[in-house]
């Protein structure tokens, strides 16, 4: 079952570690939260975060979790929404992107603790160095970690194009 509104508000107001407020928290479904919890935080590094919600049956129904300054919430869907993760229905349905401070260190942790790699650490056009993981139950998260732009390749976003004349 998800979260009431007034329960999610004892989610430290969704506010960031650091203090800010997100403007966008993503929320996971997955079959087994208490399994998920458990392999994020071997794989990826991420750590439990405010409060935990248990069903009648004693399983977790709903979590956060944090990395650095970002939090995500995952919650076991109602039985009644016949729910299918990624790995069931057969195809990625989201992809989350999160920057850390080391893609290459971060990518040996995923790929010891048995993580699905979809994509290799490399380095993008844009400034990134990166790779892809797949979690067990089939999402898709990216990490990032910035470095510098190849030149003449790249344009800042807040850079507009130059007009022909």
């Amino acid at each position: 079952m998800l979260p009431k509104a007034n329960e999610l508000q004892t989610l430290p107001n969704a506010k960031l570690v650091g203090g800010s407020v997100m403007p966008i928290i993503p929320y996971l479904y997955y079959e087994d939260v208490d399994s998920t919890l458990a392999w994020l935080a071997k794989a990826f590094g991420f750590k439990r975060y405010g409060i935990r919600i248990k069903g009648a049956d004693g399983k977790t129904d709903h979590a956060a979790m944090r990395i650095a300054d970002g939090v995500f919430m995952m919650g076991r869907p109602p039985a009644a929404l016949k729910y299918k993760n990624p790995r069931r229905v057969g195809q990625t349905t989201q992809s989350l992107c999160v920057d850390v401070g080391d893609v290459d260190r971060h990518f040996a942790r995923a790929r010891t603790a048995g993580a699905r790699i979809l994509e290799e650490p490399n380095d993008t056009e844009f400034g990134q160095r990166r790779y892809r993981a797949e979690d067990p139950e089939g999402h898709e998260w990216c990490f990032t970690q910035d470095i510098k732009a190849r030149a003449g390749k790249v344009r800042k976003w807040t850079e507009r194009p130059r007009k022909r004349r």
